[in-house]
């Protein structure tokens, strides 16, 4: 896919960090959709569908946002791009492919693009495209999420390896599991009345949550990690294993049911 063409981003994206978020994690995904309909199956997909996606941001952030650093997912030990990331002001954290497995099964959606900018200690900026879907949600205007419809809480869960003690944390409050693929789909689902929760432990790193991050918090979703203290990002230490991200009125009965039971 070299000869892909993301076009230019739109003049007032190159203004606003919201729009230019969303503009990269959608050409991003356009690039994707092409590399899933060349023939390539199994790990050959997800292979060419990483590089060239990581290939396409990294090009769009040295273009566009050169005096920026970048944390990828594919190129993370401690410096992308060309700036260091420690000492930088504003850092783009992405994930070129989130959910590997399920962009390599056609015509699963389940997986995205992730896109966010933390700048000065916080995240200001985030971007979340579900290229199958042909969605792409983001911090400029965040999702209205929708009255709950479901008679009783949904949890997204891991559709290989749902955590035991969330399968626990469901029987406490009456909720059912909904199994899904990335990371980035589980937290947009709460968004989208999809889901009502995404409760994870285990293994992840900044790359995975940022994006979903920002834009659950900008739609009014409570975030934290399963401790109840702040997600945060560009740290030295990029493992981010677990968090929380929910309908402000689920906050209280799951980070009680882990402060009682744990997670182990």
């Amino acid at each position: 896919m070299t000869d892909f063409d993301p076009g230019t981003p739109p003049a007032e994206a190159l203004e606003n960090d919201h729009l230019f978020a969303a503009w990269a994690a959608t050409a991003a995904g356009s690039l994707l959709l092409g590399v899933r309909e060349s023939g390539l199956e199994g790990k050959a997909l997800k292979d060419a569908g990483d590089l060239a996606s990581h290939e396409l941001l990294m090009k769009l952030f040295a273009q566009y946002m050169p005096d920026d650093a970048v944390l990828s997912e594919e190129e993370h030990r401690g410096t992308s791009g060309q700036h260091d990331r420690r000492t930088a002001k504003r850092v783009w954290i992405i994930d070129p492919v989130d959910g590997t497995r399920e962009y390599s099964e056609p015509p699963r959606d389940d997986w995205a693009v992730h896109v966010a900018l933390w700048q000065e200690g916080a995240l200001v900026a985030g971007a979340v495209a579900q290229p199958a879907m042909g969605k792409t949600f983001h911090t400029g205007q965040p999702p209205l999420v929708p009255a709950r419809t479901a008679p009783r809480p949904r949890i997204a869960v891991s559709r290989t390896r749902p955590p035991a003690f969330v399968q626990e944390l469901a029987l406490e409050i009456g909720a059912e599991l909904v199994p899904m693929g990335s990371a980035g789909a589980k937290v947009i689902s709460v968004a989208r009345d999809v889901t009502d929760a995404y409760v994870h432990a285990g293994g992840q790193y900044e790359w995975d949550s940022a994006a979903p991050v920002a834009v659950a918090r900008a739609a009014g979703l409570f975030t934290s990690r399963i401790d109840g203290s702040e997600l945060l990002y560009n740290q030295d230490e990029v493992l981010l294993p677990d968090l929380i991200v929910c309908r402000p009125e689920l906050a209280e009965p799951i980070l009680e049911f882990i402060a009682k039971h744990g997670t182990d």
